[in-house]
């Protein structure tokens, strides 16, 4: 891989989670630390303040493992891809920036969360969905049911329109199901790949 370092030797590489794809730190590499790094799948930097390398997690024992090295368009700055063993920040955050390093299914997620917040509650009566979790788990499963069968009738005609509609009201009223069952998309993503082979 051709790496183009600064004039001090060195190369950003940002360090990002390789399931959650969110970001958890940067840190620089000489030509060194990205041999070791390689050599040992434990990401290792050029400490500018120190003035040596250090792998991440030497002291701690919070290692990076490697997945990945990609390097951008113009050969200066690397994108490594791991698999935390616990905190990535030294202030015992999972990133540098203080923030969760959860899955995000983009506005799924966000579905997610406003469903979690009506369900919890419940005595919104202007709310569709804390109306559903108040008359329980068999009404949320028919509708579930209900949204399944028109997907399926729309997917035999020829209106787009009205297939991505009905699609979009059984994922909303599936998300539901999970919730109301105690489970997310992260668990179903889990349960895919387990089956992965």
């Amino acid at each position: 891989m051709k790496i183009n370092y600064n004039d001090q030797g060195l190369v950003p590489a940002i360090i990002q989670d390789a399931k959650t794809k969110n970001v958890l730190m940067l840190g620089y590499m000489n030509e060194e630390a990205y041999l070791k790094t390689n050599e040992t799948k434990k990401v290792t930097f050029y400490s500018r303040s120190k003035q040596r390398l250090w792998t991440k997690g030497e002291e701690s024992g919070n290692f990076l493992h490697l997945v990945s090295i990609k390097n951008d368009c113009d050969n200066d700055t690397l994108l490594i891809s791991v698999n935390p063993q616990g905190p990535t920040c030294h202030k015992g955050t999972d990133n540098c920036w203080s923030e969760d390093n959860e899955q995000s299914f983009g506005f799924l997620t966000e579905l997610e969360h406003t469903i979690s917040e009506r369900k919890a509650n419940q005595d919104n009566e202007k709310s569709y969905v804390a109306d559903l979790f108040r008359k329980g788990i068999n009404k949320i499963a028919q509708k579930v049911g209900e949204e399944a069968v028109e997907v399926v009738i729309e997917a035999k005609d020829d209106n787009d329109e009205l297939f991505l509609n009905e699609s979009a009201d059984l994922l909303f009223h599936y998300l539901i199901l999970l919730k109301a069952k105690g489970y997310g998309l992260q668990d179903i993503e889990q349960v895919l790949i387990n089956r992965k082979k």
